[in-house]
């Protein structure tokens, strides 16, 4: 969240939340503690790209954006993440899935 700018222009608490309590979703990016994760050192890495984790809460932050508490159960960390750094597994377009073949198969899956 380091890249949270006040003079932003986005206003996204304007529209409904991106995603949905339970929501099962993948982090866009790596995600380390910028000293707001007790326990663990600033800069330790928290949360690699491409790690699955579950929506537990929504919040604001600047009433400008929504934050979402996930919850990535392979490492047992709660981190608070921005809609852009986020992708849902749950709500794939139709052409998406068709893209994945087998994959998409394989995600269901992870349930």
């Amino acid at each position: 969240m380091a890249d949270i700018a006040r003079d932003d222009d986005t206003i996204e608490i304007a529209l409904p939340p991106r995603f949905e309590m339970g929501e099962r979703v993948l982090s866009r990016t790596v995600i380390r503690n910028d000293g707001t994760y007790t326990g663990k050192d600033i800069g330790e890495v928290l949360v690699n790209k491409g790690d699955i984790g579950y929506v537990r809460s929504i919040g604001t932050f600047l009433q400008q954006f929504y934050i979402y508490a996930v919850e990535f159960t392979g490492s047992g960390h709660q981190v608070g993440m921005r809609a852009k750094e986020l992708c849902t597994l749950d709500h794939l377009p139709e052409e998406v899935l068709a893209q994945l073949g087998e994959k998409a198969r394989q995600l269901a899956d992870l349930r």
